[in-house]
This record gives C-alpha cells, sequence and structure tokens, in this order.
C-alpha cells in the first residue's frame, strides 16, 4: 500500500478539526522523561491531526537506534514508512475498527479513561524488523470527545517473536482497574471466539500472578464469581491449568 494511501486512511479514522493545547501535558512528560531509565520502552505524544509527535522519548533512539530528530521532523509519515508492508493493511484495519467502537460503544463521559493497545513490525536502524506492541491513552479530545491525542508506549520486542497482530480497548473502572471492553485478534481465533471480555481480564490478571481474591477485589466481583470464571477458561481452551494458560498464551505469542 502506498503511504499517500496511508495518510489518507489515517486522517478518515482520525478526521477532526479541534487544536487542543498539549503545553501542560508535554510539559510534566519532559520532566518526567529526565529521570526514567533507559530502557526497551519508549514513549511519544502523538497528534494525529497534525500526523507529528509533539515529544519523543529519549529512549526511541537507544531502543531502535533511529534518530529521534527524524521523527520530530518528518512526523507520522516516516513513522509509517517503516512498518512491515505486510502489517500496513491489518494495523489500519485495527485502527478503524477502534475508534468505531469508541465512538459507538464508549459513553462520551468515559472516554477519558480509555486505553487503547495493538501491535506491528517495525524497521529499526539496522533495517531488522522487530515487534512493537504500543499502547496509547488519550490525552485529548475534540469538542465531540473524540480522541485525537494521545500518549504513546512503545515496548520493543526481538524480531524472532512471531506475534499474532491483534488490538484491544480497555476502561477504567471504579477500583482504577482496566477492563477488556473490545478485543479483536486479526490474524486467528484463539482467545477470540468463546472467550468473554470478562474472562479476558481475569486471564490477564492471572497471568500477573493474582489470587482469585485479588482478581475479586480489582473487577469488583466476588471470588465465587472469579473461580467459575477460571473453570470456564480451562474448559473453552481444554486445558487444565493456569500453567498451561501460560504456556498457550507464550507459545501464540498472544496478548491480553
Amino acid at each position: 500500500m502506498k503511504y499517500s494511501k496511508i495518510k489518507e486512511l489515517y486522517s478518515t479514522i482520525f478526521d477532526s478539526y479541534a487544536k487542543p493545547s498539549l503545553e501542560t501535558h508535554i510539559k510534566k512528560i519532559i520532566e518526567l522523561d529526565q529521570f526514567l531509565p533507559y530502557s526497551s520502552t519508549f514513549f511519544c505524544v502523538t497528534n494525529t491531526q497534525d500526523l507529528t509527535f509533539e515529544y519523543v522519548s529519549k529512549n526511541f533512539t537507544s531502543c531502535l537506534g533511529l534518530d529521534d530528530n527524524d521523527l520530530k521532523i518528518k512526523g507520522m509519515r516516516y513513522f509509517w514508512s517503516r512498518i512491515h508492508p505486510d502489517d500496513v493493511e491489518i494495523w489500519l484495519s485495527a485502527m478503524h475498527h477502534l475508534m468505531d467502537f469508541t465512538l459507538t460503544e464508549i459513553p462520551i463521559k468515559q472516554r477519558n479513561k480509555a486505553n487503547y493497545t495493538w501491535n506491528y513490525r517495525f524497521k529499526n536502524a539496522k533495517d531488522n524488523y522487530v515487534n512493537i506492541i504500543q499502547n496509547t491513552t488519550p490525552l485529548a479530545f475534540d469538542p465531540d470527545m473524540k480522541p485525537i491525542i494521545g500518549l504513546a508506549h512503545y515496548t520493543v520486542l526481538d524480531p524472532k517473536i512471531k506475534m499474532q497482530i491483534t488490538a484491544t480497548a480497555k476502561l477504567l473502572n471504579k477500583n482504577n482497574e482496566y477492563e477488556t471492553i473490545y478485543y479483536n485478534n486479526f490474524s486467528t481465533k484463539l482467545l477470540k471466539d468463546g472467550i468473554s471480555n470478562r474472562e479476558r481480564d481475569v486471564i490477564r490478571l492471572l497471568l500477573l500472578d493474582h489470587s482469585s481474591k485479588e482478581i475479586s477485589e480489582k473487577l469488583n466481583i466476588s471470588s465465587h464469581t472469579v473461580d467459575t470464571h477460571r473453570r470456564n477458561i480451562l474448559k473453552k481452551l481444554k486445558i487444565t491449568s493456569t500453567g498451561e494458560l501460560k504456556g498457550l498464551l507464550k507459545a501464540n505469542n498472544l496478548f491480553i
């Protein structure tokens, strides 16, 4: 797909006319970045209206070997040009589905509590395609509460890992725990058909080694309900233990 077409489709998904101020957000983020250690994760403030990166963290270069000035000057077009050609259309489809879901299924007053995750392959400075998991939290919205400015965290994983391309939307509950409200696996139906969003949240917390009691507190449900979800998950996936569940996800390189 030509990158001029990517711009057209991307701009359509995030089409808006508002230009909210980012000064306060960026100031705080820059202050924080000075104290963060170098790691396999970098972050940016993305502006979907100007197709620019309002801020790029210091870890961008250490993660990918690329010059952060290129990203700041050339913007999203440069970033898109380094996404694996085979992943571009799938990634755009994920963006479209996430935005459509946001505007039709998430109440306006709750959109500032949403969080989105998706992944793709990206060419680093050595011309190797690495895996990137992008997690984006909206910072600003247009008058119709359409998210247009986001704080995006990018985690870089080994290129040898073969990952399924998925997209997820989560929403903060009253206990400040993210709950899955949308999930789509664009590569396979594993963990897509038959597994509910609530069961997906239980799986995610089990993988973080939380007990049934801790999960019940985070999701504001009873321990009995958590145990019921656990039994149903194992039954649906035809496995017998949480250990097998972890192995299944690891073997298929899936993230929840």
